[in-house]
């Protein structure tokens, strides 16, 4: 879609954050998977904006955000989301995050509850419960980490990791689209903050504030993912009190590029229950 239907911005400080903004109305925060970029919700923006000042971000070290110096505590992008809260002045907002975004959607409301309306969580975990599997995402952490940086210690190139990768999280049927997108958005990938955002992610945990989140919470999950499948979600609705849970058919991590109008149509409806608690 023409990008001339969003704005793209940054919120200032340190690194700087750069946003791309569409419509008025309270505010909606789009937060993007640990592979993806500000890119990822260009399906959703001309949707949500028409209720919505729906913002989508690159989190510290991504797309047009700055790097950083030094390592990575993973709770600098929620206090980089508060100061993002505070550019567009909204005490309140609805935080919609997919995979590692939904982790920093966790982390956030466990930092700064007073400042979330409503919780979107796609495709994603809260953390290894070891006395419960279904918490946990299928790779070990050790796992994760060496399939996620090991290419990129070995000289690959952003661009060429992603085409090789493109589609491997979707589910079999996704389209060509879906497809391009990601591959699109992982290519923008700036390899020293990824890795050092793989290895912030990688055991950070936030399982024991799950049975504290208190506002409206929607649990979206594709049917066919791969890596956090949807007997995630059925352990995450039993911690969180009155969470609703949508599973995605034909849909793998990305339900938002593999089904976005069954995504869109599940969150607005969602959103619409509680528009007015954010500002």
């Amino acid at each position: 879609m023409a990008g001339s239907l969003w704005k793209t911005t940054y919120v200032e400080g340190s690194p700087r954050v750069c946003v791309d903004v569409a419509g008025e109305g309270p505010l909606l925060v789009f937060l993007h998977g640990i592979g993806g970029n500000r890119l990822s919700w260009h399906l959703q923006l001309p949707e949500f904006s028409k209720e919505f000042t729906a913002v989508a971000w690159d989190a510290r070290g991504y797309g047009g955000s700055d790097d950083y110096d030094g390592e990575l505590n993973f709770s600098d992008f929620s206090h980089d989301l508060e100061r993002l809260l505070n550019h567009y002045g909204a005490q309140k907002a609805h935080i919609c995050g997919t995979s590692m975004g939904g982790r920093i959607a966790q982390d956030f409301m466990a930092l700064y509850p007073d400042r979330v309306a409503t919780l979107i969580l796609c495709d994603t975990f809260a953390g290894d419960d070891e006395n419960d599997a279904r918490a946990s995402r299928t790779q070990t952490i050790d796992e994760f980490v060496e399939s996620r940086i090991r290419p990129f210690l070995d000289g690959a190139a952003p661009v060429e990791l992603a085409r090789k990768r493109g589609g491997r999280l979707m589910a079999p049927e996704h389209s060509e689209d879906a497809r391009r997108r990601a591959i699109e958005a992982s290519s923008q990938l700036h390899v020293e903050s990824y890795i050092k955002t793989v290895r912030a992610s990688a055991a950070f945990s936030r399982i024991d504030n799950l049975a504290k989140i208190n506002v409206p919470t929607l649990l979206l999950f594709g049917e066919q993912d791969p890596l956090t499948p949807p007997t995630v979600a059925d352990y995450m609705m039993e911690k969180i009190s009155g969470a609703e849970l949508v599973v995605i058919d034909k849909a793998g991590h990305m339900p938002y590029l593999e089904q976005p109008d069954a995504f869109n149509s599940a969150v607005l409806k969602f959103l619409m229950q509680y528009r007015d608690l954010a500002d």
